[in-house]
């Protein structure tokens, strides 16, 4: 497995390795004692499956308390996947990465705890799965606009019309009004 760092302290940018042929192809998506080798040292409590069309965008979530890490992939078509530092004492805080995450590349992202996530689907449709370190606590799960023009975030928008968003995500708040993480 490749690791690529982001420039996000703990946010990993992964390439598995992927055994193919003309039957199909093969890819370890975890193994705990290689992604601890990597700096990934999770354990993980629920599995996630969404499926979106295109122009969807999904987030930038994040929980409050219960913090969860994210390691993310798309298995049906593709993603503008996007992460931001919510942690106050980072060096990084309020910074951003964006990748395309898809089922051609294979890759997949480590999104640490302390960070919002979220997602923009660029293909028709896109199925994308996540393993999570934490429960979903909605009492405290939170939102960040993903369009707060303090963030700047190039999201890849189709014939630049704007993302169908959920009520939720629509209301989300700028960073300036965000609850961020304190201790993380």
């Amino acid at each position: 497995m490749k690791v690529i760092e982001t420039g996000l302290a703990g946010l990993k940018l992964l390439e598995p390795r992927v055994f193919g042929d003309a039957r199909g192809f093969f890819m370890e998506t975890w193994n705990e004692a290689r992604f601890a080798e990597a700096g990934i040292d999770a354990r993980f409590v629920q599995d996630n499956h969404s499926r979106s069309s295109a122009g969807i965008l999904r987030g930038l979530h994040y929980q409050i308390q219960h913090p969860q890490g994210k390691l993310v992939r798309v298995v049906q078509g593709s993603v503008f996947d996007v992460a931001v530092d919510l942690r106050r004492r980072s060096a990084t805080f309020g910074q951003w990465y964006g990748v395309e995450l898809s089922e051609e590349n294979q890759r997949m992202l480590w999104v640490p705890p302390g960070f919002a996530h979220g997602f923009y689907v660029t293909s028709p449709r896109a199925d994308f799965v996540y393993q999570c370190s934490d429960i979903y606590a909605p009492a405290h799960e939170r939102t960040l606009l993903w369009n707060d023009p303090s963030l700047g975030i190039d999201w890849p928008l189709i014939a630049g019309e704007a993302p169908l968003l959920s009520e939720k995500d629509a209301a989300g708040v700028l960073l300036a009004e965000a609850d961020v993480y304190e201790e993380l």
